[in-house]
């Protein structure tokens, strides 16, 4: 800024002075500022007292990525569910194909399958043993492991349910009701008695439908 007349040179003295002026104003902010927290600061470590650092755990404080969020009431929903839809009542002998064993099927499905089962033609992909449990606790574990090998994609297990020849009579009490179970499952399609090496008289091996893939 050029100063043409004392007029100018006297307003170019006059912004500078208050140029200078607010200068000053910002540094007694900033010392005030500074000295409040020194007194802070002071006030602290006298309410403190004496501090000392931790010495080094060798901790490493890491985030551990949260476990995906499971539907667990829904799958104890359905597990109830399919339970209570395992009746004792129902007669299921009506059903049965009496041609070399008892067997089962549901209507439309192709008889060679049955027999495909029944030949031990089919991949066994699990299996549970219902053998020596109580009535309620063999219905719970039957639901509870059809459900869980649909989950799994499985389409051929084996549900070993003994000869009953630890039974009063020796009758095989646990065979009878099993067959009862599956066939009022909608998800078992088919099953048969096992052949000699997968446990002939004392297991059924199921065929269950094929799940759907979630769209």
């Amino acid at each position: 800024m050029k100063a043409r007349s004392l007029q100018d040179l006297a307003a170019l003295r006059e912004a500078l002075s208050q140029r200078q002026a607010e200068a000053a104003r910002v540094r007694a902010l900033e010392l005030a500022e500074r000295h409040r927290q020194e007194q802070a600061r002071s006030a602290f470590s006298r309410a403190v007292g004496a501090v000392q650092p931790l010495p080094e755990s060798g901790r490493v404080h890491g985030h551990l990525p949260r476990p995906e969020p499971l539907p667990r009431q829904r799958e104890a929903d359905e597990r109830a569910a399919l339970r209570e839809a395992l009746s004792d009542e129902v007669d299921v002998e009506s059903l049965l194909l009496t041609d070399d064993g008892l067997s089962f099927r549901r209507p439309g499905l192709s008889a060679d399958v049955v027999t495909r089962l029944r030949r031990g033609q089919w991949s066994i992909q699990a299996q549970i043993d219902l053998h020596g449990l109580r009535r309620d606790e063999a219905r719970d574990q039957l639901a509870a492991f059809v459900r869980e090998a649909l989950q799994r994609g499985q389409r051929c297990v084996r549900v070993i349910h003994g000869k009953g020849l630890g039974s009063p009579g020796r009758e095989p009490v646990l065979k009878a009701k099993t067959q009862r179970w599956l066939a009022q499952c909608k998800e078992v399609i088919a099953f048969a008695q096992a052949t000699g090496t997968q446990g002939g008289a004392g297991a059924l091996v199921v065929l269950l439908e094929r799940r759907r893939a979630a769209r």
